[in-house]
């Protein structure tokens, strides 16, 4: 009897399986990066108030980590193409269902419901990368196709399809490129099969060693650093001179600068020591967090050139965080949980720093950002193993 093997992770059906997975989790994450634009509209057209705006936002983006869990605890890799066909098609509902709805909590729910669905959408990318030859590069790639995607879309949104059709064209948009996700999934997507456990997990499953749960708090840490900083960019520019449209050029700019950074971090993981790298970029970002606070008025080239250094970081590090998950466990289990600890911390680090905003002031918030760098920096050395005879010398590096 002649058995047919699952393609190998290099071969064209499984290369077609990662395009698919990388473009489906660009289209689940586009609305964190055009939350700014798309809730900013429904707040001028009354749809919701400015205090339901911070909780809308935070509630789609917790939604989005609870998707990725449930999808990692419950679902199976072997129906992958049903459950990202009807994820993506639920999350194209959802979209259209925003159009309908108004107010703090009904606009709350259905977003959050949203982001349940986006979650399983990244789940499903995840588990294609997971399963790569070189995973921490493809995972690199995707960051960047993820920060391309939210650039051009977000341009159209705000040059095309905003002044024409308002806020309800943006979440029409949204809703045919999920479904447009969907019909590539039924096309292209393909069953996976399990992920090979290690030797200590053979029988027992995941187990919970110091270093894999400090990887994970880890990437929390970095992750709330980003956010605490970058949810208030727009008042912490203002405040350092620059008028509001000058911040807003200067964050699409940012995009730019994460590209690059991404595109570095991927050409590098493979070359660099993980940790050090790590170490450093949480260095960097406090830092420039602690930079970025003595910016007051008349100090706008320092903070364009800090927020170019931060943005850049910002995705230079996330392959680092992909391989470092690798390295504490070679299954790729933890490795499937970090777009969770990705999507908690950058909902708990602007949670944090709203926490230290008094009205308009938002002076204390780089000091929020530069305490979860440290604590980031302090974290590290929990994700040290002891080397193994046999294993390779840069897997512990």
């Amino acid at each position: 009897m002649t058995h047919t093997q699952p393609p190998g992770p290099t071969s064209p059906s499984a290369r077609g399986a990662q395009v698919l997975a990388i473009l489906v989790g660009a289209v689940a994450l586009l609305m964190l990066g055009l939350q700014p634009l798309l809730l900013g509209a429904l707040l001028e057209a009354g749809q919701v108030t400015l205090e339901g705006v911070g909780l809308v936002a935070m509630g789609e983006i917790v939604a989005l980590g609870l998707g990725v869990l449930i999808g990692d605890l419950w679902l199976s890799v072997r129906s992958l193409r049903r459950i990202t066909m009807l994820a993506a098609l639920a999350a194209a509902a959802l979209d259209l269902a925003t159009m309908r709805v108004g107010g703090d909590l009904a606009l709350g729910l259905v977003r959050a419901a949203a982001g349940i669905a986006e979650g399983l959408m990244v789940w499903s990318t995840t588990a294609v990368i997971v399963r790569a030859a070189v995973p921490e590069r493809l995972a690199g790639l995707f960051f960047v196709v993820q920060t391309l995607a939210q650039a051009t879309t977000g341009l159209a949104l705000a040059h095309l399809v905003l002044p024409v059709a308002g806020w309800s064209g943006g979440f029409a948009l949204l809703a045919g490129l999920c479904v447009l996700a969907a019909l590539l999934a039924a096309r292209f997507a393909r069953p996976l099969g399990p992920l090979t456990p290690t030797v200590s997990q053979v029988g027992v499953g995941l187990r919970w060693t110091r270093p894999r749960v400090g990887t994970l708090l880890l990437v929390f840490l970095q992750l709330a650093t980003l956010g605490a900083l970058w949810a208030y960019a727009e008042p912490l520019g203002t405040r350092a001179g620059f008028s509001p449209t000058a911040v807003q050029t200067l964050i699409a700019a940012g995009l730019g600068m994460q590209v690059v950074g991404g595109s570095v971090g991927t050409w590098l993981v493979r070359r660099a020591p993980i940790r050090p790298v790590l170490l450093g970029c949480s260095l960097v970002l406090g830092l420039t967090a602690l930079g970025i606070a003595r910016t007051a008025q008349g100090g706008t080239l320092a903070f364009a050139a800090l927020c170019g250094l931060f943005t850049f970081t910002w995705l230079f590090m996330l392959p680092f965080q992909m391989a470092l998950a690798f390295h504490v466990d070679g299954s790729g289990q933890v490795a499937s949980l970090v777009p969770a600890a990705q999507l908690f911390g950058s909902a708990f680090g602007p949670l944090m720093a709203s926490l230290v905003v008094t009205g308009e002031e938002v002076a204390p918030v780089p000091f929020v950002a530069a305490g979860f760098a440290l604590l980031a920096m302090l974290v590290l050395p929990l994700t040290r193993t002891a080397p193994r005879q046999g294993f390779s010398e840069r897997q512990f590096r």
